[in-house]
């Protein structure tokens, strides 16, 4: 091979690795985007993470909030493309309306949309929506879905029914809910013997009250309690 030729493939490779070196800085650009920099892009409906239930319902008058349950959690549901009686300014090509709300604050948000809508595949929606909201367009590819993880938030789009579904949840609010599920479950799990009957009763057993402080003993679990010779207390049961 000629020493010309050889100093031109070499130009071409130095160039190629530039290339691949630029595209791939590119590619892993993270998303900064935080809970409170979303703004009023119109795909958000004119929703935002953070609203309080009052907030949704001036917004959505027709709107009635389910049952806060023990972790604080509510949900509730609009669908403005199935109610007749529904206030459709403003929900053009749109199916339906999710909310989640933590301790009376939205946190998360979804919104089925349309087959008809303006971006309705998938590609189209995150390239539309990467724009709208100035995210780098290198989302991660999550069962046939595509995710974006920014500064606190999660954004999510999939189809559902023919069209794109978008998804913002605020992760530290699902974090504060995971930790609370998982304390709940822990506690369930506790049951408390009675050192003078050789008794246990699991925690939220009524009849634990009778038993002194003195006599009782945590077990993690039943299972433990019954290998210490313990047997369920006949008012539990």
């Amino acid at each position: 091979m000629s020493r010309p030729t050889l100093f031109f493939l070499v130009k071409i490779g130095l160039l190629f690795v530039f290339l691949l070196t630029c595209f791939a800085t590119v590619s892993a650009q993270p998303c900064h985007l935080k809970v409170n920099q979303l703004g009023n892009a119109p795909e958000l409906l004119g929703f935002r993470l953070g609203m309080t239930f009052d907030e949704v319902k001036a917004r959505v008058p027709k709107v009635r909030f389910g049952h806060t349950d023990h972790t604080g959690v509510s949900k509730t549901s609009i669908s403005p493309n199935y109610d007749p009686g529904f206030d459709h300014t403003g929900f053009a090509d749109v199916r339906t309306v999710s909310f989640e709300f933590l301790d009376g604050k939205l946190s998360s948000l979804w919104i089925g949309y349309e087959s008809s809508f303006k971006w309705p595949t998938i590609d189209e929606f995150v390239e539309g929506i990467s724009k709208s909201f100035a995210l780098p367009t290198a989302w991660s590819l999550k069962r046939g879905s595509r995710e974006l993880r920014c500064d606190g938030i999660t954004l999510f789009v999939s189809m559902i029914a023919g069209g794109p579904s978008f998804r913002v949840t605020d992760d530290a609010a699902e974090e504060t809910i995971a930790n609370r599920r998982e304390r709940e479950a822990n506690a369930a799990e506790v049951v408390i013997g009675d050192k003078s009957s050789r008794l246990y009763y699991p925690a939220g057993c009524g009849a634990l009250e009778v038993v002194a402080a003195v006599d009782r003993i945590s077990f993690k679990d039943k299972e433990e309690a019954e290998k210490a010779g313990y047997k369920l207390a006949k008012s539990c049961e």
